[in-house]
């Protein structure tokens, strides 16, 4: 018997499985990689060794208005490592700078001030200047153009009137941008809603290149590299973190080569091959990536690559915060026949795109190919209404899978964290 553990929540689940049924363990080397330094040491030498930009303190001379974008609570991103290291760089070059850090929340709901103070350390939330984007605020977005893709470009206010626009963040495999960092900090980061649906447009959810791992004539990549630059976005402090949330990696400047750099180190570690498989189990890497369905689809995509047609889909992700938006949940919950509301999605153009629509899309993609089964906390009713099967508890899901599969061989592949691999 070989037991894996599978993140969930703030814990993980286990599982014994048979060796004669466990096909493959799509794991990345990441865990396997040992840094030279720890934590602050990271970002602290990425900040004194810049990549394609003089040093932060030095851009930071001469400046008043300095905002950081900084990700919102959807996303790992150690900040209590990296903000302060941020500040005081900033301050060394420029001490009576204005300085704001501004959430990009992207379409996401507001951060609340319980995760700030989780995020920040009530420090830095007691202290500095928080600013909390919000997409829909017209008074507090202008525009910055037209991106490649059609759409116009609105951003953050904040943003747009610094003298020294900044930001921090992490770099992961992202089911449709390649990967995250760097520029996604901008847009969909701290960008107008209807700038963020330009770019998320079936159109471009659909293409080839918009997949996991894929920079390189990737079209959502590609208008997430215009808007930063035309942002002036001039320095970022990103990292790549372990299973256990702890940078191992960190890049600091420029927001191509420095992000270049980061997600090289990345894809020369997380890259595994598919193992196809009857029943593919899978988690979206625990809290707080898997506080919502929403964010839960990221990690169906690493088992969508490696699971047969018509095979079994187990997804791990506790689910605390509910479906994570009501379109959504409206999207898939409201009508019955999948294909239908997949047809209706295509024949959209990228200026007709709907809030959620490229999540549901891709949603749809994964439902179309296996069935999934939905372990988490939420209400057995709602799972269902999103064309999932319900599930407490893993033992339970591997049964109804087993069920499902209804065969003497059946064969399994477990990705214990779907958001940290790119299958090949």
């Amino acid at each position: 018997m070989t037991k894996i553990a599978f993140p969930y929540g703030r814990t993980h689940m286990e599982y014994d499985f048979c060796e004669c049924e466990l096909k493959g363990v799509l794991t990345s080397s990441i865990e396997e990689y040992v840094p030279e330094l720890r934590g602050r040491e990271l970002v602290r030498n990425a900040l004194e060794n810049p990549i394609g930009s003089e040093r932060l303190s030095e851009l930071a001379k001469g400046k008043k208005k300095v905002v950081i974008i900084a990700s919102d609570h959807t996303r790992p991103v150690p900040s209590k490592v990296i903000m302060p290291e941020m500040l005081r760089e900033i301050r060394e070059g420029s001490p009576d700078a204005e300085i704001t850090i501004l959430i990009a929340t992207g379409c996401h709901r507001g951060t609340t001030k319980d995760e700030l103070i989780d995020k920040f350390g009530e420090e830095i939330v007691e202290q500095e200047n928080i600013y909390i984007h919000d997409c829909a605020d017209r008074d507090m977005l202008v525009n910055i153009g037209v991106l490649p893709s059609g759409g116009q470009c609105e951003i953050n206010k904040l943003a747009y009137e610094a003298d020294l626009l900044v930001a921090e963040g992490f770099i992961e495999p992202h089911f449709f941008a390649g990967y995250s960092g760097g520029r996604k900090s901008v847009l969909p980061g701290v960008s107008g809603r209807e700038t963020v649906l330009a770019n998320h447009c079936s159109e471009f959810i659909a293409h080839p290149k918009s997949r996991t791992g894929i920079l390189e004539g990737n079209p959502v990549h590609n208008d997430m590299v215009w808007a930063a630059k035309t942002a002036k976005l001039q320095f970022i402090v990103n990292v790549v973190l372990n299973s256990e949330k702890e940078p191992i990696y960190a890049v600091a400047g420029d927001l191509v080569q420095a992000h270049k750099k980061g997600t090289d180190f990345i894809s020369s570690l997380c890259g595994v091959k598919a193992v196809p498989s009857d029943i593919v189990i899978t988690s979206n890497g625990g809290y707080p990536l898997d506080q919502n369905m929403y964010q839960a689809v990221k990690g169906m995509t690493a088992a969508e690559a490696t699971v047969k047609e018509g095979g079994v889909i187990i997804m791990l992700a506790a689910t605390d915060d509910g479906i994570g938006g009501d379109h959504f949940y409206h999207q898939l919950a409201d009508e019955e026949d999948i294909n239908k509301t997949m047809e209706l999605f295509l024949s959209r153009n990228r200026n007709e795109t709907a809030p959620d629509q490229w999540q549901s899309q891709i949603m749809l993609r994964i439902l179309k190919k296996a069935t999934v089964i939905y372990v988490s906390n939420m209400p057995d009713s709602t799972v269902k209404e999103m064309h999932m099967i319900p599930a407490s508890s893993l033992e339970d899901a591997v049964k109804m899978a087993k069920d499902i599969v209804n065969k003497d061989d059946v064969s399994i592949t477990a990705i214990p964290d779907g958001v940290a691999v790119v299958v090949l």
